[in-house]
């Protein structure tokens, strides 16, 4: 299987939309985008965003005009 990092975030994953779907705050249609969107911020937490790809807390510095 994946490596052990890659695990933790899933079952983290797993942990906080079966929270969600227990309290009533995402529904069975709603399941796949919002699992997506909880794995894909806990992965760019722990590993970092992909390569080539700007976080939103660290924007592009502005270009300097000569």
């Amino acid at each position: 299987m994946g490596s052990s990092v890659d695990e933790q975030i899933l079952r983290s994953a797993k942990e906080i939309i079966v929270k969600f779907i227990e309290t009533g705050r995402v529904s069975p249609t709603a399941f796949p985008k919002t699992f997506k969107t909880i794995y894909t911020a806990i992965e760019e937490t722990v590993k970092g965003p992909p390569a080539g790809e700007v976080s939103e807390e660290d924007p592009p510095e502005p270009e300097k005009k000569s």
